[in-house]
């Protein structure tokens, strides 16, 4: 055994070995990714950085910086602060329910401080993850399905993703639901658990409907039928079909795009940007970039399946899964195979709080990668 493998067996590393340990293949992905959404905020824009490609560009400059520190911290003290991490993130949903900022339909999503406005239900992405990931981390594959220990995790996704279903924002709430439940059944919880929820759920979406909001039960029967008012409550997904449509196979070009440059796509700089991506370089591009995704998540997966801690593990797929849901739920709207929600695509979308999640979580999930040797009993607390 080297020296340095002995040392990476007990996060002993100092920063420059652990920059070396960096996974860098993984670092350049990510940076083609957003390459791709500065390129397409500048078209989007007629040819200018302003409003949206400079900023988004200073943000990801910051939130890369961000993640090589987040590498750089130890997994066992991301481990010691993941309930912290999630009782503030709960806080701040709970401010943002109280006094949070009233945006586009009514939806109050966003907490100010100062000049800066924050969205707490995209920290809570991450923070829940993290806090999961501990508790799952000290239970043996038993305990996963028995009553008394899984009524804890079952409340610390509930209770965030009723808060962020009452601002309403229906996609997020989703993402948290599903981000629980996969790690969930990541952790071992029986089928015996499994089926039965699920048919809960969908014996549960009649009386859901109930309480869905007008613009939500808008969406979702034009969904269903887009053509019944595509001047109005259809106007979002047709356009959206439209501009994917006309790219055909390999697009109008570069800066080309007459869609959105038009203005005739709506939200073309945050949710609906892959769209321009369709219009513009065609089906190629839209498959490229999507191949772009598959890469970094399997980075994901192969980084969760190398650590030697289950906290790790858990860590690991955790982010790589809540970075799956937002391209996958993204995609499948602007195609108009769901409902419209407002789920931003990653590091494309133009959107701050968006953009430091994302980072945030590749950096824990770069950590995993660096102290992937490190072992945590389950019995653990997560004390240095």
């Amino acid at each position: 055994m080297t020296t340095r493998h002995y040392a990476a067996e007990r996060g002993r590393l100092s920063i420059p070995e652990k920059l070396l340990e960096v996974n860098w293949g993984l670092v350049v992905l990510i940076g083609m990714i957003a390459g791709v959404g500065f390129l397409m905020l500048y078209s989007i824009a007629g040819g200018s950085f302003q409003p949206w490609a400079a900023p988004q560009i200073y943000r990801f400059i910051v939130g890369l910086v961000i993640l090589i520190a987040i590498a750089m911290v130890d997994i066992r003290i991301w481990m010691n602060v993941a309930y912290p991490a999630y009782a503030i993130a709960l806080l701040l949903l709970v401010a943002t329910t109280i006094m949070g900022k009233v945006g586009g339909l009514g939806a109050q999503r966003w907490i100010e401080f100062g000049p800066l406005q924050l969205q707490p239900s995209e920290l809570m992405k991450i923070s829940l993850v993290l806090a999961l990931a501990r508790y799952l981390h000290g239970l043996s594959v038993e305990d996963v399905s028995r009553p008394l220990k899984l009524l804890i995790p079952l409340v610390m996704i509930a209770a965030p993703a009723f808060l962020v279903l009452i601002q309403p924002n229906l996609g997020t709430a989703v993402i948290l639901i599903a981000d629980g439940c996969a790690l969930l059944f990541l952790a071992g919880l029986s089928w015996w658990w499994i089926v039965p929820a699920i048919s809960g759920v969908l014996a549960a979406i009649p009386v859901a409907w109930e309480f869905m909001h007008d613009y939500q039960k808008r969406r979702v029967l034009t969904f269903l039928n887009p053509e019944h008012d595509s001047l109005g409550a259809g106007w979002n997904i047709s356009q959206a079909e439209i501009t994917i449509g006309s790219g055909g196979v390999a697009g109008k070009g570069y800066l080309h795009g007459t869609q959105s440059h038009l203005n005739f796509l709506p939200e073309k700089q945050t949710d609906f940007i892959y769209t321009t991506i369709g219009e513009e370089f065609g089906f190629v591009g839209s498959v490229a970039l999507l191949l772009l995704f598959g890469l970094v998540i399997g980075y994901g997966i192969r980084i969760a399946m190398s650590s030697r801690s289950q906290f790790g593990r858990l860590l690991a797929m955790g982010v790589t899964l809540n970075f799956f849901f937002y391209i996958m739920i993204n995609a499948a709207m602007v195609m108009g195979l769901i409902p419209v929600v407002g789920i931003p695509m990653p590091l494309i979308s133009y959107g701050g709080t968006a953009m430091l999640t994302v980072m945030v979580g590749f950096g824990l999930l770069m950590s995993v990668h660096v102290h992937r040797f490190v072992e945590i009993p389950r019995h653990s607390a997560g004390l240095i």
